[in-house]
């Protein structure tokens, strides 16, 4: 069910945009981005696999939290009718849950491999499918799926990784042409380095893989990817998620956004 003060909200709704973000948790780019378009007067519909990762909104009238399992057609499609049910439509959908995954091509486990594309592929496409009928019906609607830098500048032990958010960014790029006509704007955002959990969250996957045989002598740099892009020069969720939400709310918003430490001119027209 919802957590929070649906009726109160309803009550105010107005013309406020409802957005959807998935991949919530304390100390994501997804749960400064849920603080960011509330702070932009948006009702925010913030979710993740767990309630508790989200027990800062759980009793602030500006969010309603939600527990999502993104691999679960049930798990979706409950979401999304609970939603409807409460707001009466979806203004923005943001892909923002997402795996890291660190290891040689070579020798990493196919499992992790799997798993990544599981949740970075497999998943946001999930949600973009149960969300696009709604969409288009109204022939309005904005999706934004969150990839990254790193999938244009792909170095070694993250292949899986970057591989999956490139994959991400084809079918973002194709998703603009097709929903085009259905009245649908789709945004591609690629993060730079932005200190987040991405990094505690990956080196914890890390350590449950496997040693590595012909990769032995590049355990500590292996190891060192997991990390990478939480340096002291990184740039704050918070910082970013602000940038990130007011391209986002424009009328007519770019087709790519990028921004972050090592990020590209990629905001053309911002």
């Amino acid at each position: 069910m919802l957590r929070s003060c649906t009726d109160c909200y309803l009550m105010d709704q107005g013309n406020q945009e409802v957005v959807l973000i998935t991949g919530c948790s304390e100390g994501g780019i997804g749960h400064a981005l849920a603080l960011a378009f509330a702070a932009e007067k948006c009702l925010v519909v913030a979710t993740s696999r767990s309630l508790s990762s989200m027990s800062e909104f759980e009793h602030d009238s500006r969010f309603f939290v939600q527990e999502l399992d993104m691999l679960s057609d049930e798990s979706v499609n409950h979401v999304l009718s609970s939603i409807l049910e409460s707001f009466g439509n979806i203004d923005i959908l943001v892909n923002n849950a997402g795996t890291h995954c660190v290891g040689p091509l070579a020798e990493i486990p196919l499992s992790a491999v799997e798993q990544a594309f599981n949740t970075n592929v497999y998943g946001t496409l999930r949600m973009i499918q149960a969300v696009v009928p709604h969409m288009a019906r109204r022939k309005k609607g904005k999706i934004v799926n969150i990839g990254s830098i790193a999938a244009l500048a792909p170095g070694p032990w993250a292949g899986a990784y970057t591989a999956s958010k490139a994959a991400l960014h084809s079918i973002t790029d194709t998703l603009r042409l097709e929903l085009k006509p259905l009245g649908i704007d789709v945004i591609n955002v690629a993060p730079g380095a932005i200190k987040s959990n991405l990094g505690k969250s990956a080196a914890a996957s890390y350590s449950r893989l496997p040693e590595w045989k012909l990769y032995k002598k590049f355990e500590a740099a292996i190891r060192a990817r997991a990390t990478l892009s939480q340096g002291s020069k990184s740039t704050l969720a918070e910082e970013f998620a602000k940038r990130t939400v007011v391209v986002i709310l424009k009328k007519n918003p770019p087709a790519w956004f990028s921004y972050g430490r090592y990020s590209t001119n990629l905001s053309a027209g911002n």
